[in-house]
């Protein structure tokens, strides 16, 4: 039985940035589809409405992989007739070749290669900057020192899309994942994620850590924390 009292440090197959197209395309297409099937994308339209949004407002995703979260979030916008700009970054070039080739009938949307903590972001670079199923791959030193440098980089907010860590989460996407997945990756890094996520009092001491004030954090299905953070 895995150990769900603290997080997981085993490392994901994923993290390997050097993963070559064969491999990490597939992925990142089931993790669009898993992210459909259980409302990932509810946390952002949710936290988005907490959030004074103007045309010409740039969100900038990190650790975009594929770019999903960018695609469905200027669809919504646009249905509201916002007009945003949206910047991926990730590290693995594979996923930011993946990123473009599926984006290419979004012309608000743009990919960069960067590792997020290496990279020299400019301080209110973004208005927002996001995260899915990101934050989860960072131990708590390096969550800590992540999200300071995402509150560097946004004028408006931070917003965390992140993973419960819960068995009942844990045994359903194994179980989910055995039925409809076939990428070994996929089966095993979706159990490691949620050994590797976050329970809420976790969340309130690393944010503490950050120096953050004003931030809210909320459950939302399935097993998800949406962490806004207000600037």
């Amino acid at each position: 039985m895995p150990d769900f009292s603290h997080r997981s440090t085993e490392e994901e197959i994923m993290d390997n940035f050097a993963l070559p197209s064969a491999e990490i395309d597939p992925v990142l297409a089931e993790l669009e589809t898993i992210n459909k099937l259980l409302g990932g994308f509810s946390v952002f339209y949710d936290a988005f409405k907490k959030l004074n949004i103007r045309n010409g407002d740039v969100i900038c995703d990190w650790g975009c992989g594929g770019g999903d979260s960018l695609k469905v979030l200027d669809k919504y916008f646009r249905e509201q007739n916002i007009k945003l700009n949206f910047v991926g970054v990730d590290a693995t070039e594979s996923a930011v070749q993946y990123a473009v080739r599926a984006s290419k009938n979004y012309p608000g949307l743009s990919f960069r290669l960067a590792d997020v903590l290496k990279e020299p972001f400019k301080e209110n670079e973004f208005d927002v900057v996001i995260s899915s199923l990101f934050t989860h791959h960072f131990d708590d030193e390096a969550w800590v020192a992540l999200v300071k440098k995402m509150l560097h980089a946004s004028k408006k907010a931070v917003i965390i899309n992140d993973l419960h860590r819960h068995p009942l989460a844990y045994h359903s996407i194994g179980w989910l994942t055995q039925l409809f997945s076939k990428s070994p990756m996929v089966k095993h890094d979706s159990k490691l994620s949620v050994l590797r996520s976050f329970k809420r009092q976790e969340l309130k001491t690393l944010l503490q850590k950050v120096g953050a004030k004003d931030y809210s954090i909320k459950w939302m299905w399935a097993f998800r924390w949406q962490v806004v953070i207000h600037k």
